[in-house]
């Protein structure tokens, strides 16, 4: 089975526990205005590479992955978009012993059968979830990122639920989502979730920017400088205190 795959980076040190083989998958329904990886957004493109190609590269780092405690992770793009894909790969990473994660925004998830029933297999093989949660107001993630997020809140939902272990993480952009009343909506309804192990703040940052411009496509973020660090011990403060 192949999966359109955009890159890979072996040795990730941000994306999970430990040393980290990471696969970018190529494929997103958000729009994000601070995507720093827009040049995945495009379905059905990328490289075709198959589970036995990744499993025989991701074999050689191996020696520096397993002592680290770290593993595989699927990222993007969004992952959720190659379910088949990713249960077999994860499949194959199980029966080798390796720590599996994916990075998700929740953006496609559905509560129609046939996704739900792939999605409860692929999740028999995922130790981990890095849940990206952007805004938690509704209208306000529509212009974050060109789609509601009442299905992404049923996936965190989902997830608890399945008491799969997640990470969240918040991307923090001024004057977007920094302000104290979304932060603490947001901290009451991470507080909800059963099966947070941690909560992570990453500062908005402009290293994407070239990539839209190369895409020829019109930054929306312009003017906007990363936070402070005040800002974001304010944020993580505020995230955690039910925690």
């Amino acid at each position: 089975m192949n999966g359109n795959i955009h890159s890979i980076e072996t040795f990730g040190t941000v994306d999970g526990p430990g040393i980290r083989y990471v696969v970018f998958t190529q494929g997103c329904l958000l729009r994000c205005q601070f995507c720093h990886n827009a040049d995945t957004w495009e379905i059905g493109t990328g490289k075709q590479m198959s589970v036995e190609d990744i499993i025989n590269d991701l074999k050689t780092y191996l020696p520096f992955i397993e002592p680290s405690g770290g593993g595989i992770t699927v990222s993007g793009g969004e992952p959720l978009l190659q379910i088949p894909f990713l249960i077999e790969l994860f499949k194959a990473c199980k029966k080798l012993g390796i720590h599996t994660t994916i990075d998700s925004s929740g953006g496609c998830y559905s509560k129609a059968p046939s996704f739900q029933a792939q999605l409860d297999e692929l999740m028999k093989y995922t130790d981990l979830v890095l849940l990206d949660l952007k805004h938690i107001d509704r209208k306000k993630h529509i212009k974050l990122t060109g789609m509601g997020n009442d299905h992404i809140l049923d996936f965190a939902t989902y997830l608890s639920s399945k008491k799969i272990p997640i990470w969240v993480r918040h991307v923090l952009v001024p004057t977007i989502n920094d302000n104290e009343e979304d932060l603490t909506r947001l901290s009451d309804f991470i507080a909800t979730l059963e099966n947070v192990e941690k909560i992570d703040i990453l500062p908005y940052h402009k290293l994407g920017v070239y990539k839209w411009e190369t895409l020829g496509l019109e930054y929306p973020l312009k003017g906007i400088e990363p936070p402070t660090q005040e800002s974001v011990d304010f944020a993580t403060t505020i995230l955690n205190r039910n925690n």
